[in-house]
């Protein structure tokens, strides 16, 4: 058991069943996509641990496990960008959530003052990997 979630059952439980089984990673983790309600736009990826999604879950709040950090965060707390929980998804082996928020604050999501994390493109083709900005100034908030 991970904190307040049950063990994952068998393959038929965990992909056709009823029961919310997170299954986190060796670190005690699970990946979190999180969309804007609005135009589902993605906004970021970031970890949870059991302690993060069970605040989430109770408070409706989203909350966060900081890898770089070592410590849980709810999203908003300084820069006023509180991520409020509209609908939670996983997918069908239950090791990642998709999370449908109403961003609070100015509506952005990434700590560089972007309203998204992924804001800039990786231009395939042949030569050198480049990065590319969506535009001039890259969904800034």
């Amino acid at each position: 058991m991970s904190g307040p979630f049950p063990s994952p059952g068998g393959k038929a439980e965990l992909e056709e069943g009823g029961v919310f089984t997170p299954r986190f990673d060796a670190d005690g983790l699970i990946g979190c996509i999180t969309l804007d309600a609005a135009d589902g736009a993605v906004l970021m990826f970031a970890h949870m641990n059991a302690e993060a999604l069970r605040l989430t879950l109770e408070t409706g709040i989203a909350h966060y496990w900081s890898r770089s950090r070592q410590s849980l965060w709810r999203k908003g707390d300084t820069s006023g960008q509180q991520q409020t929980v509209v609908e939670i998804r996983t997918d069908c082996d239950q090791d990642v959530l998709l999370m449908k928020v109403v961003p609070g604050g100015d509506g952005g999501a990434c700590h560089t003052g972007r309203r998204s994390c992924f804001y800039r493109k990786v231009a395939l083709g042949a030569g050198a990997t480049k990065l590319t900005f969506d535009a001039p100034d890259a969904g800034k908030v």
